[in-house]
């Protein structure tokens, strides 16, 4: 059942404002019931100008190409944004910089970096998803994070009002960062190292190859279900290791299934729903803690409704 109208609460935009759309097309996992608004801003003046006008009851959350979220079965109450493409524009800059929209992919920035000559955000190449996504929860891979490169960004909050962080201020940890959940971010600056294209691309192949070697890329999949342990409790093992000892890999939950070729990754093998995606997260966190008493947290976001929760909102 369709959720409650909520355009007559809503000021008029230049962007797309839609009603109940469906999100699983939007998502890497293909499962996921719908938007009650959907809102694709026409550019950062757009998007200013609409959040201050939103009223405060109703929620407003982010979803970027959605490779490392979960959208549950009852769907999204409140307005659910997706940056179009005035927001992922890539320019080259001084001092060996490079400034990148949002909505922009991670691969492309790292192929944007190649062809202008600098090194460093190679791993990027090996990172599915956004750069807002990429910033919201310090993406990397390979040894290097976003926040091994990241100069400033420039956000908006939930007033519309325009933010300038740097880098330290952005609270950034091991995949995770302590910016304000309400602002969304619109735009990233990077700093690179001079170097030759031909060079930077070798790296970002050698990623890429190594990622089509141990991940499961052809599947509708996401990214890395859960982080990486407490090396401590863990005894330095990663969060696969873990997983793979509980005999997690191939482990299934309805047409959910933990890869056997890297069993950190869920995968819709054609059947899922959401709810089968994450009773299969949580059962994995169970049998890793009966197992071995480690505590997996998820990396995976996981956003909306539970199917039972959903239906007529009316």
């Amino acid at each position: 059942m369709a959720f409650p109208s909520l355009l007559h609460r809503l000021p008029n935009v230049r962007g797309s404002l839609r009603e109940n759309v469906p999100l699983g097309p939007y998502t890497w996992f293909r499962v996921g019931g719908a938007a009650q608004v959907f809102f694709m801003p026409k550019d950062e003046a757009d998007l200013a100008l609409f959040l201050p006008q939103v009223p405060s009851d109703i929620l407003v959350q982010i979803l970027g190409v959605a490779s490392n979220t979960l959208v549950r079965d009852g769907g999204v109450p409140g307005i659910t944004i997706r940056l179009g493409p005035s927001f992922a524009k890539v320019e080259a800059v001084q001092d060996n910089c490079l400034r990148v929209g949002a909505a922009c992919l991670d691969a492309v920035v790292a192929k944007k970096a190649a062809q202008a000559g600098l090194a460093g955000l190679e791993f990027y190449a090996g990172i599915p998803g956004t750069i807002g996504g990429a910033l919201r929860m310090n993406a990397g891979c390979y040894g290097v994070e976003t926040k091994d490169v990241l100069v400033e960004v420039i956000a908006l909050d939930r007033r519309g009002r325009r933010q300038i962080m740097d880098a330290a201020e952005m609270g950034y940890s091991y995949r995770h960062c302590s910016a304000p959940a309400d602002l969304i971010f619109v735009e990233a600056l990077y700093k690179g190292a001079p170097d030759t294209p031909e060079a930077v691309t070798a790296r970002m192949a050698e990623i890429t190859q190594n990622r089509a070697n141990s991940q499961p890329i052809k599947e509708k999949t996401g990214g890395s279900t859960f982080k990486n342990p407490d090396p401590v409790i863990s005894d330095g093992r990663g969060a696969w290791q873990v997983i793979d000892a509980a005999g997690g890999r191939g482990f299934k939950v309805g047409g959910a299934q933990m890869s056997e070729k890297h069993c950190n990754f869920m995968i819709n093998t054609g059947t899922a729903t959401a709810d089968d995606l994450e009773v299969l997260g949580e059962t994995i966190r169970a049998m890793v803690k009966e197992t071995q008493d480690v505590e997996l947290h998820w990396e995976i976001r996981r956003i909306g409704l539970k199917g039972e929760e959903g239906g007529n909102h009316e």
